[in-house]
């Protein structure tokens, strides 16, 4: 059992300068506790995500921290091109000393994807394409590619990663289909959804990777992330969650909102539905182990992703839950995991 974290880098109060500064210092806190990766997503024209370059935030990571490993979770890669992505991801591995780990999707949004000028019918099909062009430049001096919507002849590729032949790779799972394509090509993957879904999507991948490498050791990890509060009280825990999520879920929602549609997987209006639904969790410690400890066991997840900051949780109150979460949930679950 491994811990992550994960960040929508979600707008607050804060002042941009002064955010951006307090992200930072939180994850530095993470880096001191012993976390595997931060994993950070990539959103346009929202205050769902203050990171809409992750490169650029994460090379701030980079010199910020010394052991924890982080990435984009996930890179959308219809709104970028692959040739500076592959230059991207070399130097951010090169100048982490290869803490890097790289996160690929088609994008959450077909919102934030149509406002790039992008068609979101073709997502699925540029994802694909891209992925395999990206892994292929990161592992070769020329690139040679010919597809659909990208073509490269005799391309010299001058940047290489420190990790070889290439950081390690991340999906974002929401179904059964998603989770056989990711063990296929061996991806480590991480769920927002529900536990019971989540154990349909583990399973799925466990069986599809005995097929094609008939045996379970080296397994990627399989995650399952959810919001974490903790603090002295549940009262005051629950109190912070509520006042702090529904401004999370107000950035959710903004694109949909101004542009029509919604979300493919909607979210809980208040931090109570979230419980409910299983994907938050607002506590003592002691409430927030015996929780996590149900969900693990019931997704069968071997990776647990918290995301302690979000809406206008203050930096205070984010390093307090990531303090009582290390010191006195993590050795928990640790206990009864290898038991």
């Amino acid at each position: 059992m491994e811990f992550g974290v994960f960040d929508h880098l979600d707008r607050g109060a804060l002042p941009l300068k002064d955010f951006y500064e307090a992200r930072l210092k939180l994850i530095e806190a993470y880096d001191r506790a012993g976390f595997y990766a931060y994993h950070v997503a990539e959103h346009h024209s929202t205050p769902l995500g203050m990171a809409p370059s992750p490169s650029v935030f994460l090379a701030a990571v980079a010199q910020r921290t010394r052991r924890l490993r982080f990435g984009p979770l996930v890179y959308a890669l219809p709104l970028h091109h692959p040739l500076r992505l592959i230059e991207e991801i070399c130097m951010l591995d090169q100048i982490s000393g290869g803490r890097l780990e790289i996160g690929f999707g088609r994008g959450s949004s077909p919102a934030e994807i149509a406002l790039y000028g992008q068609n979101p019918a073709d997502a699925q099909r540029i994802y694909a394409e891209a992925l395999d062009l990206i892994l292929q430049g990161l592992s070769q001096r020329t690139l040679n590619f010919q597809g659909e919507f990208f073509s490269f002849d005799n391309v010299p590729i001058e940047l290489e990663p420190l990790q070889k032949p290439h950081p390690p790779v991340w999906y974002g799972v929401h179904s059964v289909g998603s989770a056989e394509r990711a063990a296929r090509r061996g991806l480590n993957v991480v769920s927002l959804d529900t536990a019971h879904d989540t154990r349909s999507f583990a399973g799925r991948y466990r069986e599809v990777w005995r097929e094609t490498r008939g045996e379970t050791r080296g397994m990627p990890k399989i995650g399952i992330s959810r919001f974490i509060v903790a603090a002295d009280s549940d009262q005051e825990a629950l109190s912070i969650a509520r006042r702090a999520y529904p401004i999370w879920r107000r950035s959710f929602y903004h694109l949909y909102r101004l542009r029509g549609g919604a979300p493919a997987h909607e979210r809980p209006p208040d931090f109570d539905g979230l419980t409910e639904a299983g994907q938050g969790i607002a506590g003592t410690p002691e409430t927030v182990a015996a929780f996590l400890q149900s969900q693990l066991t019931e997704s069968e997840a071997t990776y647990l992703v918290g995301q302690f900051a979000f809406g206008d949780l203050s930096l205070s109150e984010s390093l307090r839950s990531v303090e009582l979460f290390t010191r006195r949930v993590m050795p928990t679950l640790m206990a009864k995991y290898e038991g």
